[in-house]
């Protein structure tokens, strides 16, 4: 008879290109491969999908809020369908974030203090005080694979004595939900990175989580108006720090450039509503030149999928014509523009596995980047300053000749 593991979850990297890891993610409820990004069912849904279309266009692991579920359906009704998994039918990996981030969406609601984070219900304006011990209840209601530490989280843009604050009271926060777990053997918990901008911050930061020896870690605190130069920095100076042999997650990451960066500086997961809010503003993401915004008179006769290599239900039915005709204007508009848009980042995931398998990582990088900033106007391709300056720190160097 095998002997049942102690914890939920296996991590085996099968191959690496400099800091670029492939690896396999064995979670309780599914088998994932990273690099994966993780589409955002905040309330427990994906705007407009049906968790069969989010398997269909391969998804493995997907998000969910433990502020907003807490509120709705509530922990009651999530106990009696035995956890997220059965009350929306994916039977496939979940994750949730801890309610931390609310700190800063919803600032004008809430008070932090060392007990916790005291809110105003966004339901009916009730007070909700929301402990580490809290948090970790509701997520063990929730039933995820992986659940995230309630994390002290600020503004990138605040520094000093807040953002040290921050940093340390993350750290005993995390011992707060260890100490609260009741479900160690079915569900990860991942501590968080917090530190703002300040290195030194995220060097005491990192070394002390990675003594409490967690299934995983996530960088968190980024992505919120800082300079990229900054981003990439901080990035690569936690991989740099966290174990080689636990995942790493980049929160919050979801510009397509930005997930290869961050592939190239050693992150496995990340997770953004990027794909299905921009797909509301009509925009579809696209591998040359970013985006389309096929509100735009010029698609009006293009009778060309979004993407002619696209295995996408969208793609493979409908042209950019009918889109046009759609988008921002019916509600199916923006639903196919999701489904495009989150295949395109499984799709780019699955071509960055295979890239490092196959030991071409940098030259795919070097197509991607040109594909990517192919409009630019100029004899020779500009890109970001701060792409050349993280790509070249992975000995990645874009301006040299591509080999086709």
């Amino acid at each position: 008879m095998e002997e049942k593991q102690s914890s939920p979850l296996s991590f085996e990297i099968q191959a690496k290109f400099g800091k670029a890891r492939a690896s396999i993610l064995q979670l309780p409820h599914f088998r994932n491969e990273t690099p994966m990004f993780m589409p955002v069912a905040t309330k427990g849904s994906m705007k407009g999908l049906t968790s069969k279309q989010l398997i269909d266009a391969k998804c493995q692991t997907i998000l969910g809020n433990t502020y907003h579920l807490s509120i709705n359906p509530g922990t009651e009704i999530l106990d009696i369908n035995q956890g997220i998994h059965s009350f929306m039918n994916y039977p496939r990996s979940m994750l949730t974030d801890s309610g931390g981030f609310q700190m800063v969406s919803l600032i004008k609601l809430s008070e932090v203090t060392e007990q916790g984070v005291k809110f105003l219900s966004i339901k009916d304006n009730s007070e909700i005080m929301l402990t580490p011990e809290k948090s970790i209840e509701i997520q063990n209601s929730i039933g995820a694979d992986i659940m995230m530490q309630l994390d002290d989280v600020v503004d990138v843009s605040i520094s000093g004595p807040r953002s040290e604050e921050a940093m340390f009271r993350s750290i005993r926060w995390l011992d707060r939900c260890i100490k609260a777990h009741k479900r160690p053997t079915e569900q990860c918990l991942f501590g968080i990175i917090q530190g703002g901008l300040n290195t030194e911050l995220r060097t005491i930061c990192c070394n002390e989580m990675v003594k409490r020896n967690l299934p995983g870690y996530a960088i968190g605190g980024l992505s919120g108006g800082e300079s990229k130069d900054d981003f990439w920095k901080i990035i690569n100076l936690c991989t740099d720090l966290l174990p080689e042999n636990k995942p790493r997650y980049s929160m919050g990451i979801g510009f397509p450039t930005d997930l290869v960066v961050c592939c190239a500086l050693g992150c496995d997961c990340f997770d953004c509503v990027y794909p299905t809010r921009t797909a509301r503003f009509g925009n579809a993401l696209v591998r040359k030149g970013g985006t389309i915004k096929l509100k735009s008179p010029k698609f009006a006769n293009d009778f060309r999928p979004i993407e002619e290599d696209c295995d996408c239900f969208t793609c493979q039915n409908y042209t950019r014509a009918a889109l046009h005709t759609l988008v921002t204007k019916e509600t199916i508009g923006s639903h196919l523009l999701s489904l495009h848009n989150i295949r395109f980042q499984m799709r780019l995931m699955e071509d960055i596995r295979k890239s490092i398998k196959y030991q071409t990582f940098d030259l795919f990088v070097k197509n991607f980047m040109k594909e990517q900033f192919s409009e630019a106007k100029n004899e020779k391709t500009i890109y970001p300053q701060w792409i050349i300056d993280s790509l070249s720190s992975q000995s990645i160097y874009l301006n040299e000749k591509i080999d086709k």
